[in-house]
């Protein structure tokens, strides 16, 4: 990853810029959500981040073993669509960055405006440093596909393109693990009621340091 740096750090960028962006733009015009999410999915997304939600993330006809195997689904869904589409030069990846960052952010947004940000934030916080980094370093891998193309130097493209599958592939590895991981947390702990927001946000930062120390201090003795 640390040998990809410039690739992750523009697949960050493409994510967490739109994020933000529209995480702060929807507190102050909550209406703008309704240009990318429906307001039937609003509805539902109150629904699951009621505070008076017995299980939060989840409707009451759900359990978590198959809300474990829906993230599952889910996350590998968002991870191949972002890795894959680096073939098409990147733009893919670059697509699907920026659409699941806006999508991510708007939602976020609304649902903090609407008064359910201690339930939503406290359900995610769990969850959001394997899952939000796993999204980044798809990208970043779909990225390095669409670099080989545009760039290939001396090489092919086929080439170019089959050196670069390879630490590709080799990140691609991590990010799925990192997913699987993000739903187990998502299936069994994000609902979780009975322990404090307190808690929950604990755990979050906790995993978020623990995730970024990995990455920026793993493997520098063997000289990474």
């Amino acid at each position: 990853v640390r040998a990809e740096r410039s690739l992750v750090l523009t697949a960050a960028l493409l994510f967490f810029g739109p994020l933000l962006l529209l995480l702060t733009a929807v507190q102050f015009y909550p209406d703008f959500v309704l240009h990318f999410v429906s307001p039937v999915q609003l509805a539902q997304y109150e629904e699951m981040y009621d505070a008076d939600n017995a299980r939060l993330g989840q409707r009451n006809s759900d359990d978590n073993i198959m809300m474990f195997a829906f993230y599952i689904w889910h996350n590998v869904k968002i991870g191949i669509q972002t890795f894959a589409t680096g073939l098409v030069f990147g733009l893919g990846s670059i697509f699907y960055l920026v659409f699941n960052g806006t999508i991510i952010g708007a939602i976020a947004g609304y649902l903090t405006s609407a008064g359910h940000g201690e339930p939503f934030w406290s359900f995610v916080s769990g969850h959001s440093a394997m899952e939000l980094t796993a999204i980044v370093l798809s990208g970043a891998a779909g990225l390095k596909l669409g670099s080989a193309l545009i760039a290939p130097g001396n090489q092919t493209r086929k080439s170019a393109l089959v050196e670069a599958a390879k630490p590709a592939i080799r990140i691609m590895y991590g990010a799925a693990l990192m997913f699987l991981i993000a739903a187990f947390i998502e299936g069994f702990w994000s609902p979780l009621k009975i322990f404090s927001p307190q808690v929950k946000y604990t755990v979050g930062i906790t995993l978020w340091v623990l995730v970024l120390a990995y990455f920026f201090l793993g493997g520098r003795r063997r000289g990474a």
